[in-house]
């Protein structure tokens, strides 16, 4: 008695054409995938490129840019040093961060990079006071003025104007553009809105402006 191997059963031609046909049929979808992800890839990355155009442009809204004093918001209860703050003003969309620092500065900065938009943190373990870093291209921004100290930003964190009660609150009152002072961002805001406050913050021109105000209202 001999034991010999099976043999394998004769090919059956309508097999070979359905694993033609299904051969055919993968090779379409994963054309069709490639396809797809080209595409999709095209078109986020023109997205990309048009927002930083625009960011970079100044198309965008950028915090601060408001030419009318917005509503005073109290934030916190109390922020002690070393101690950081997350935030919404002056709208419900803008992004910003208030920072103690260890010596008890108050600061306040828009937490959207001025590169492209990327989301601003606090970081306290880094720099000498802490800084303020943009995590999508290594931007950072000093946390005592909010000026760039390195990366791809082109200029410092717009700020929001913080102040103190005594009762230990703390507000964020107002906001100032890239490259302004709290105080001259207080002053563009209230002139026209609430001249007498602009005044007392010695505001150029605020007398005058309160002057004419009073005369066109008793006319």
């Amino acid at each position: 008695m001999s034991v010999t191997d099976p043999q394998p059963p004769a090919p059956d031609p309508r097999s070979d054409a359905a694993q033609e046909a299904l051969h055919d049929r993968i090779a379409a979808d994963s054309l069709t995938t490639r396809r797809d992800y080209l595409r999709i890839v095209a078109t986020v990355s023109g997205g990309l490129a048009v927002g930083g155009v625009a960011v970079a442009s100044g198309i965008l809204h950028r915090h601060g840019d408001s030419e009318g004093a917005p509503e005073a918001k109290r934030i916190a209860d109390q922020l002690l040093p070393g101690e950081s703050l997350a935030f919404r003003y002056p709208g419900s969309e803008d992004r910003a961060v208030a920072v103690r620092l260890e010596d008890g500065t108050l600061a306040g900065y828009s937490a959207v990079c001025t590169h492209l938009a990327c989301a601003v943190l606090w970081r306290k373990d880094r720099g000498s006071e802490g800084e303020l870093y943009c995590p999508c291209h290594e931007g950072v921004f000093d946390a005592r003025t909010g000026e760039v100290t390195a990366g791809p930003p082109p200029r410092g964190l717009p700020k929001v104007v913080l102040v103190e009660e005594t009762d230990g609150s703390v507000w964020a009152i107002g906001t100032a553009r890239s490259g302004e002072s709290a105080r001259e961002g207080l002053c563009r805001q209230l002139a026209d809105d609430r001249p007498e406050l602009a005044d007392r913050l010695g505001c150029p021109g605020a007398s005058a402006r309160g002057a004419a105000g009073e005369r066109s209202e008793r006319t």
